[in-house]
């Protein structure tokens, strides 16, 4: 697709105006400027239209007029891409953020949310009915893009990952028309939206299944660098070997000094008080594994635990990210981990390695899109930096060098949500044995490539 000229973008408002509240579309402004400022602030993508959507047959708008004039879509949800898919450069952009109701029904322990909702949207209405919710690290992130990709989270050991959760999803295809998906209607739409990222529809609206978790434990330990070595052979088989209701974080953070140093964030979400009490022993070792710097554990509440990142990666910061799925703790990963990790290259930079375990393990790997439901650890590699700090490419070195060393310890493929469009070696493995499934789903809802929130396998595969 070319990119459009100022006729054409001017035409696309012009339409746009015509058929929605004109205040909805905007070019330029305050809340022009809102739409386009993303967790990344170094994405400079200028996008010729806003859509600020307050409901679906907004969306609808914006995508037949998208299609009709040939103009570049995406969508802004939570805005955490760091890739800064949420923007169409010189395109139209439906921003969703009006869209973030979430209602819950506390008997069937099910939750509506609308498409622009934050993870942390959905906890805290989960929480006020005794409840929660499977989600990412994050309370900011959109929850759409995060679960739609996969969603690797403090919970998955017990319940799965964030797409295992999905209920069902209510996408705007690209002619427009608005489909259910679920189980039973359009399943194989179903198939692909769990897992395949929002490259089907606009997902204006999802049921999600929500948990009662009343023995809730969270934690978070910091170990000084020198005692990195033996925390993390001690941790090797704990990551993915433990029980269901442990789901252990673990990476690399400047510490209070400003040195580098190893923490892990361990979350029990066992149910009673014997799995509670369980679970105070667990943490209670994972805290006393040598000589911390911090160790703190005891009865929390997701939000709080969502809140905690939200603090550590603030919006507006430069961002660079990188991503390996790797097999386990090995000595190779850790001696990686290391090497690398001395070097962290400024203090709001981390390393964070995510398990894939127990529940998350066992759906069989053709129930859903996901690509890998083998045991694995994610590697999140985050660069971050001011704006303005010159040394912005030996901070993205960093990264780059980091994911060059995971690479003989790393398994084909990578996580979708992570993937940059430029990892393509990772991306053509991203799906593993469900990649012909995924991309003939693509053919099937989306021939004209309509939609492209994180990248497929090239469609000859």
């Amino acid at each position: 697709m070319t990119t459009p000229t100022n006729d054409l973008i001017d035409r696309a408002a012009g339409a746009l105006r015509a058929a929605l509240s004109p205040d909805h579309v905007v070019t330029s402004g305050p809340a022009f400027d809102a739409a386009r400022a993303l967790w990344n602030g170094a994405v400079a993508h200028r996008p010729g239209v806003v859509v600020r959507a307050q409901k679906r047959a907004d969306v609808a708008i914006a995508v037949r007029t998208a299609v009709d004039l040939g103009v570049p879509l995406t969508v802004r949800g939570g805005g955490h891409d760091w890739a800064g898919r949420a923007l169409a450069d010189r395109g139209i952009t439906v921003d969703l953020t009006g869209m973030r109701r979430v209602s819950v029904d506390p008997v069937a322990q099910v939750a509506r949310v609308e498409g622009g909702a934050t993870s942390a949207d959905l906890v805290c209405a989960a929480e006020r009915n005794g409840l929660t919710a499977v989600t990412g690290t994050s309370g900011a992130v959109g929850l759409a893009g995060l679960s739609l990709g996969g969603g690797y989270g403090p919970l998955s050991g017990r319940f799965g990952l964030a797409a295992d959760n999905i209920l069902s999803a209510t996408l705007v295809l690209a002619d427009g028309s608005t489909v259910t998906a679920s189980d039973t209607d359009e399943p194989e739409l179903f198939w692909a939206v769990r897992g395949g990222g929002g490259n089907f529809g606009v997902v204006t609206s999802m049921d999600v299944r929500l948990h009662r978790v009343p023995g809730l434990l969270s934690g978070m330990s910091v170990y000084p660098w020198r005692q990195a070595p033996s925390v993390l052979h001690t941790l090797k088989d704990v990551l993915l070997g433990g029980p269901d209701e442990l789901t252990v974080q673990v990476g690399v953070v400047a510490g209070p000094d400003g040195n580098p140093a190893l923490f892990l964030a361990p979350t029990w979400s066992g149910g009673g008080d014997k799995s509670r009490a369980e679970g105070e022993k667990v943490l209670a070792r994972l805290g006393a594994l040598g000589q911390p710097l911090l160790a703190q554990a005891g009865p929390a509440r997701m939000s709080d635990v969502l809140a905690g990142t939200d603090a550590l990666f603030p919006s507006g910061r430069h961002v660079g990210i990188r991503t390996r799925t790797l097999p386990g703790l090995t000595s190779g990963v850790r001696s990686a981990l290391l090497a690398q990790g001395e070097a962290l290259p400024t203090r709001a930079s981390a390393i964070a390695l995510h398990a894939l375990h127990g529940a998350a393990a066992r759906v069989p790997a053709a129930d859903t899109a996901f690509g890998n439901r083998k045991p694995h650890l994610m590697a999140e590699i985050i660069a971050v930096w001011e704006p303005g700090d010159e040394a912005a490419p030996g901070h993205r070195a960093w990264a780059d060098a980091l994911h060059s060393a995971l690479a003989p310890e790393a398994v084909p493929g990578g996580y979708p949500n992570l993937l940059g469009p430029d990892d393509s070696a990772e991306i053509a493995h991203a799906y593993g044995p469900n990649t012909r499934r995924l991309l003939d789903a693509k053919q099937r809802y989306d021939p004209g490539r309509v939609f492209t929130a994180t990248s497929l396998p090239p469609a000859d595969r």
